[in-house]
């Protein structure tokens, strides 16, 4: 069986519109109807990571578990080098300069895909860290999009907007970027990420909460960064493609630092959403991905959610974590993770065409997503 990206067997909350350039989150909206077939398919993506710096380079390495670990400039408290996975950039840059060459590259590659499309027809939602988030570079969030911007030489839609809210902000993005093609606005949107823990200050407080990898500390994860892209169109766009049938969202009272009893009640819900909107049930999907990064935590509630859900066995319900081999990319990991999936049922190796996707902040925000593999319409 072919387990490519790291894999093995085995109170609600709802986004909002983004409101302003800066940044948006979870919020409350009407409840959608359940409903066949989808408004937003997955065309194509891009990535920039610690194995690859394009997103075939990317896929094909997540594919043969390599990874992209390496001593980093770092010291632990314990004297040891802080392992971490950086991507190799032409360019030693640092603070919001890294964080819009994360972005270049990839946004680069979507609009490869799309060479008739002008660059400002098309909104780029780009999806950063939490505000809070320990060692975040200083400065306007939408000052990294317009860099970005500014070394491909290209004007983005003025509808393009920062998304400051970690890990599932990517699928905040997804929601607002469904709006707006539901809508008639545009016939394209880039949801785009670019994170990176590879800082002093990030690697100071996730150390002090003994949550770094390392040669004292076990139930930890391995700091990464990278850059995602993912070019999404209406259902009716030509091309192989991943369906956006369902998306949902939830908050969990007992976070990784809470110390309370986890239950994932807030996974569980996010999850339960998605599957409504989709009309399917958890055991109808092939395959889970998920941001799941080497804490135990993370895996219970993954765990946890699985045994809730599931109604009918399953012979086979793989979970993927490409974070086995690019590290904790934080706001990058949904469109990277979603690249990986795109790549595998394009390229035959998924186990099947249903898919579920699932992320969680460290704040208790919790976001989930069904999608399916679809082929040419």
């Amino acid at each position: 069986m072919v387990l490519p990206p790291g894999g093995t067997r085995g109170t609600s909350a709802s986004p909002t519109t983004p409101a302003s350039a800066r940044s948006c989150g979870p919020g409350r909206i009407p409840r959608r109807p359940t409903r066949e077939g989808s408004a937003l398919r997955i065309l194509g993506c891009g990535m920039a990571t610690a194995v690859g710096l394009t997103a075939p380079a990317s896929c094909a390495a997540i594919r043969g578990r390599i990874d992209g670990f390496r001593d980093t400039a770092f010291i632990a408290a314990g004297g040891q080098w802080i392992v971490g996975a950086e991507v190799p950039l032409e360019q030693t840059v640092r603070g919001t300069a890294r964080l819009a060459h994360l972005a270049a590259g990839p946004l680069r590659e979507c609009l490869g895909l799309v060479p008739a499309v002008r660059p400002e027809d098309i909104p780029v939602l780009l999806c950063l860290a939490e505000e809070e988030r320990p060692g975040r570079p200083a400065g306007p969030d939408m000052s990294i999009l317009l860099h970005a911007a500014g070394l491909l030489g290209v004007t983005f839609h003025p509808e393009s907007r920062a998304v400051a809210a970690g890990r599932v902000g990517g699928v905040v993005a997804l929601h607002h970027a469904r709006h707006l093609i539901e809508h008639g606005r545009v016939r394209h949107v880039i949801v785009a990420g670019a994170d990176s823990y590879l800082s002093a200050a990030t690697l100071q407080a996730y150390e002090e909460d003994e949550r770094i990898l390392t040669g004292d500390i076990t139930d930890g994860f391995i700091p990464g960064e990278a850059g995602g892209a993912l070019l999404l169109g209406p259902a009716d766009a030509r091309g192989n493609g991943l369906a956006v049938l369902g998306i949902g969202f939830a908050r969990e009272t007992a976070t990784i630092l809470s110390g309370d009893p986890l239950r994932a009640d807030g996974l569980t819900k996010a999850v339960s959403d998605a599957l409504a909107e989709a009309g399917l049930a958890i055991h109808d999907l092939d395959y889970r991905i998920t941001d799941v990064s080497g804490e135990q935590y993370a895996f219970k509630e993954a765990s946890l959610v699985l045994s809730r859900l599931l109604r009918r066995r399953k012979e086979e319900f793989d979970i993927w974590h490409p974070a086995d081999c690019i590290g904790e990319v934080g706001a990058a990991a949904m469109p990277c993770m979603l690249g990986v999936t795109l790549a595998a049922a394009r390229k035959g190796y998924a186990p099947g065409p249903g898919i579920l996707c699932h992320l969680a902040n460290d704040d208790g925000r919790r976001a989930a997503v069904v999608l399916r593999a679809e082929a040419e319409s």
